[in-house]
């Protein structure tokens, strides 16, 4: 029985690893020709969304929780950095008009 689930997590983990995989190619696609700073910065938002993924998913298929925790250090400094690039975003904006 056991090796049957373990059998279904590979499977689904090899699955997983294709549909982030196409999202890092959709991203870095963006991030090369994305016409704006904005809209690079969003591609980069979602490389390190795929990247937190890609940890949670290491840490189910190899069972080890240390992942989960570098995974959400990973989402704490994107999340600052989306809010720093914000407030630049803004304050360009700002001194422009």
């Amino acid at each position: 029985m056991i090796e049957n689930i373990d059998a279904a997590v590979t499977t689904v983990a090899i699955a997983l690893t294709v549909v982030l995989a196409l999202a890092i190619a959709g991203s870095a696609f963006r991030m090369i020709v994305g016409p704006g700073y904005a809209d690079r910065f969003v591609a980069l938002d979602m490389l390190t969304g795929v990247a937190v993924a890609a940890c949670a998913l290491t840490a189910v298929v190899t069972e080890r929780r240390e992942f989960l925790d570098v995974g959400l250090g990973l989402a704490l400094i994107a999340f600052v950095a989306t809010i720093a690039f914000a407030a630049f975003l803004e304050k360009k904006e700002r001194n422009s008009s």
